[in-house]
């Protein structure tokens, strides 16, 4: 049983081009300071949606959307999340998978399911432990980028970039790393003070700094960015 604690009914920004649901499950081993739905890091939320109310809702949008994605949290937290797939795809849609990759061994185990991945590179793989709080994560998140790569399924890579978390030159040396992996498409994202509860990077956000001059430095080394 997957423990879901928020349902998006259509998006159009969650997995580019397709029209998709968004399933948020419960749960996230990382503590990460920019974090938008600090709701979904508790392995079990107090407003869940019974798993078979979601079934239900997308029983009734058969041939109305794409597919669905699943997002957190960390889905893959969650060992049920591939018999969940399997009753979405069963329903006639696409899978997609956003991810940070914390755990690889179960990212391996789903990604046959998969249609999409939208997967985060939160930092240099060096020092990941600076933005997820969490020891080992950034070789979890290099293996499980090359799971993806070696997958051959659509993704998107993609940083959120925060002033005082990541300078530019660590931006610049995360995209040549991930260009030297083989990855296509990447994008950079800005920081967004909705749903964050770290009231200094909040406030240090401020005003939003401007992305364009980064992007166009990197945009060289990949397919779209």
């Amino acid at each position: 049983m997957l423990h879901v604690g928020g349902l998006t009914p259509l998006s159009t920004a969650d997995w580019p081009g397709m029209l998709a649901a968004v399933v948020f499950c419960q749960g996230c081993p990382w503590r990460c300071g920019y974090c938008h739905n600090p709701d979904l890091i508790p392995p079990r939320g107090e407003h869940e949606i019974p798993w078979e109310d979601v079934i239900a809702f997308l029983y009734r949008r058969r041939e109305l959307l794409d597919g669905v994605v699943f997002s957190g949290g960390e889905p893959t937290l969650q060992r049920g999340l591939a018999e969940a797939m399997r009753e979405v795809r069963a329903l006639g849609f696409k899978i997609g998978l956003h991810s940070g990759g914390a755990y690889p061994d179960r990212l391996a185990a789903v990604l046959p399911l998969i249609d999409w991945v939208g997967l985060d590179i939160k930092a240099p793989f060096d020092d990941y432990a600076r933005i997820t709080s969490a020891a080992g994560s950034g070789e979890r998140a290099r293996e499980s980028l090359e799971l993806v790569l070696a997958a051959g399924v659509g993704y998107e890579i993609r940083t959120t970039v925060h002033p005082a978390l990541l300078a530019d030159a660590e931006v610049e040396e995360i995209a040549q790393e991930l260009s030297a992996r083989g990855v296509k498409r990447y994008v950079i994202q800005q920081f967004r003070i909705q749903g964050c509860r770290d009231e200094g990077l909040c406030r240090s956000a401020t005003p939003v700094r401007p992305l364009a001059e980064l992007q166009a430095k990197v945009a060289g080394l990949f397919e779209g960015i």
